[in-house]
């Protein structure tokens, strides 16, 4: 472990990685959940979704793990699948064998542009201000999703969002659990987010938040994959190259954000900017993709959540293989991963909120050309609910900025290929 790990290059030790793994696949176990519920809503079986979800996040936090070794997570990405699920099969009337497909296609492509350093030389042109404010961003957004999950914060017709009912139900649960953490955290205890989830979990059961099932059993059989659901010969019209279009260009500047933002956190990134392994831990997302695909499931991507593992110490790939394990025995045990609600892990994305807020010190904000790029970067994160939409306006801005006051030597070449793309993106 130490060897293949590098464990003491990075200050860490074994219960510190294991803890933060399972702290990771705690707060982004909802997917095991969610992904089924989204995607069957195209036609999709449940089971065979679930199934392919799990593994799906298996294998491509397992090439993180081993090949990256880089403490990130990865299972189908939060809005892609609404994407393939909502407007590819239900809005534009595609069969979900075809929406598999462009996925299928557009992980082929991820892979080619990894070998090919595309998808890094990106990551290399976004200016160092952005990506410190990235890893702010993606904070208030997670953040923001754990205060939605634990309904503390509501839609509200008048000014879009607004404050739940806080007294009662998942929201009240939710914000002992959060008091319970930051206690623990203030404490110095070993793992105060893991235990903060699971004793939420046990606090939801009188509430009524936890639901626990007649005839509940721990153990479950999974169902068959979706194997090679794949539809190749209506690949050729206009609409489908805008769907794979939209899935390529979500993927990835979510996944390159989630990178930059966790990699950051962790004080992974060099002196340089530079994300270490970042060709690797980008063609484990293009694996996972391909993979998610064949067995059934849409865009595998990193996730933000993540950073709560981090948060607890995770520095290494050790964490993503105890993530990927834990993947593994959900298959069998998807009921008692299923028995924790959003309540429970809502406290954990709320404080990870506040751990990555600390590259705000080194932004700056005395050279507004600089801090504008910075501040749109982080504050249209949460507010467009997308880290690549963040990522897109944070670079654009960066560019206009720049070349308008003359400063046009801060601006590389790759820079303004990306800011080419993110404009022909949205005129599309």
């Amino acid at each position: 472990m130490e060897k293949f790990f590098q464990l003491k290059a990075h200050n860490t030790n074994i219960k510190t990685e294991v803890m933060a793994g399972i702290t990771t696949f705690m707060t982004m176990a909802y997917i095991l959940a969610v992904n089924p519920g989204i995607l069957s809503a195209a036609g999709m079986p449940a089971g065979g979704v679930f199934t392919a979800t799990a593994l799906a996040s298996l294998i491509a936090t397992l090439v993180m793990a081993l090949i990256a070794n880089l403490p990130i997570a990865l299972a189908p990405g939060m809005g892609l699948n609404a994407f393939f699920a909502f407007a590819v099969v239900l809005g534009m009337g595609y069969t979900w064998q075809l929406a598999l497909t462009a996925v299928f296609i557009e992980g082929i492509i991820f892979i080619l542009m990894s070998f090919f350093n595309i998808r890094e030389a990106i990551v290399k042109s976004i200016p160092t201000n952005i990506k410190k404010a990235v890893s702010v961003g993606i904070g208030l957004f997670i953040a923001f999703i754990g205060l939605q999950n634990a309904g503390i914060v509501v839609n509200n017709d008048a000014t879009l969002v607004g404050l739940g009912a806080i007294t009662k139900g998942p929201a009240l649960v939710a914000l002992i659990g959060l008091v319970l953490s930051g206690v623990l955290l203030a404490l110095r205890v070993k793992g105060a987010l893991l235990i903060g989830i699971i004793a939420t979990t046990i606090i939801g059961i009188p509430f009524g938040v936890t639901a626990v099932p007649q005839g509940w059993a721990p153990f479950r059989m999974p169902d068959a994959p979706l194997l090679f659901q794949f539809e190749f010969q209506n690949i050729f019209t206009m609409d489908f190259v805008i769907v794979l279009f939209t899935f390529l260009f979500v993927d990835i500047f979510d996944t390159i954000g989630t990178l930059v933002g966790v990699t950051t956190q962790a004080g992974l990134i060099t002196k340089d900017g530079e994300i270490p392994r970042a060709k690797q831990a980008l063609l484990a997302d293009a694996i996972g993709t391909v993979a998610g695909a064949a067995l059934g499931t849409s865009t595998v991507t990193s996730y933000i959540e993540s950073a709560s593992g981090v948060a607890e110490g995770g520095r290494t790939g050790l964490t993503a293989l105890t993530t990927a394990g834990l993947f593994g025995v959900a298959l069998f045990l998807s009921p008692v991963f299923l028995l924790v609600p959003g309540a429970a892990t809502a406290p954990a994305l709320i404080l990870v909120g506040l751990f990555m807020l600390s590259p705000v010190k080194e932004i700056d904000l005395s050279d507004f050309t600089e801090a504008i790029p910075a501040f749109i970067t982080i504050i249209f994160m949460p507010l467009t609910y997308s880290i690549a939409e963040g990522l897109v306006f944070g670079i654009l801005s960066y560019i206009f900025i720049k070349a308008i006051t003359g400063r046009f030597k801060d601006i590389t070449i790759v820079t303004w290929v990306v800011g080419g793309f993110f404009i022909l993106k949205h005129l599309l």
